[in-house]
């Protein structure tokens, strides 16, 4: 029987494991990275078991614990722990991040289960020709705002590699500053991902790529593959000094990649209304929907 003690923190020192796990069973929602959990710890806490094959994922925030779906052979047994599992430890909403394929599955298996939709962690996924070339009428504002900061600005683009880390910290202390990182949880939290994320920029196998204005860093991005197929932005950062350098650090990214993977992931926009409408206006191809359980339904599937 599965119980909370069979779980450990997730650490940087994981990593291998995670990469072997996930090579087997790719990801597709950015939340289950490596990256993501473990430059996220001290916010989402985030601990992992392993059981027959299958990765069992959970995650607390502000103390109210949930739990993922098992990652690994489909495995009704090993399904039925974590359900038991997240009734006894979980919150009331204890089973996340279900997406569509899961779902089916646990479906199949308990057919009066019933999943609801968290938008706000649905994640957007586009084409990556499209957001390198931004062709055709829709993408025209965004082509009329690029040209008009090549113009005023000048940018200079390069990779981020070890020779530069330290101007990207540079940069990230720039940017704490005018976000004033101090003054709201979240953005604390944000933060410190990033700033772990570089320190650890090597180790996690991460890419990136730096705009430089005027001789120093105004925007960054970091990503990396989740799956054959997608690359993940993880982390995409700029300053207000030269209008259009977001939509830059975007397109410049989407041009590095559009070689290797047909799609770009650009996460969530956690139910933030403009970064909704940012993430709308560059046309994603699809989403990868999500869903939560509630406790009630949980405790009646298994008592059945």
């Amino acid at each position: 029987m599965l119980t909370k003690r069979d779980f450990r923190p997730v650490t940087i020192g994981d990593r291998e494991f995670f990469v072997n796990h996930y090579r087997k069973y790719p990801q597709v929602h950015s939340d289950n990275t490596f990256t993501n959990m473990v430059c996220w710890n001290p916010y989402a806490h985030y601990e992992y078991a392993t059981v027959r094959g299958n990765l069992i994922l959970s995650s607390t925030i502000d103390e109210q614990t949930a739990f993922r779906p098992p990652i690994g052979p489909r495995d009704p047994g090993v399904l039925d722990d974590v359900i038991r599992l997240a009734v006894a430890e979980g919150s009331d909403e204890p089973l996340v991040l279900v997406d569509d394929p899961a779902k089916s599955w646990i479906n199949g298996i308990y057919p009066d289960l019933p999943f609801f939709p968290r938008r706000n962690y649905f994640e957007y996924i586009y084409r990556t020709k499209d957001l390198a070339d931004l062709p055709g009428k829709k993408f025209l504002t965004i082509r009329h705002h690029l040209n008009k900061f090549q113009r005023n600005c000048e940018p200079e683009i390069e990779p981020i590699t070890g020779k530069n880390l330290n101007d990207v910290r540079d940069f990230l202390v720039r940017w704490c500053e005018w976000k004033n990182c101090d003054s709201e949880p979240i953005l604390t939290h944000e933060r410190d991902a990033v700033f772990f994320a570089i320190s650890h920029f090597v180790e996690l196998g991460l890419m990136g790529l730096a705009i430089r204005v005027r001789g120093s860093i105004g925007a960054i991005a970091l990503f990396e593959p989740i799956n054959e197929t997608t690359a993940v932005v993880h982390f995409e950062k700029g300053l207000p000094d030269c209008e259009g350098i977001y939509k830059s650090i975007n397109q410049e990214t989407a041009r590095l990649l559009v070689d290797r993977f047909p799609f770009i992931n650009r996460e969530s926009d956690m139910g933030v209304s403009g970064l909704r409408e940012a993430k709308m206006r560059y046309h994603p191809d699809h989403m990868i929907e999500v869903y939560y359980t509630k406790k009630e339904d949980l405790v009646q599937v298994i008592e059945k």
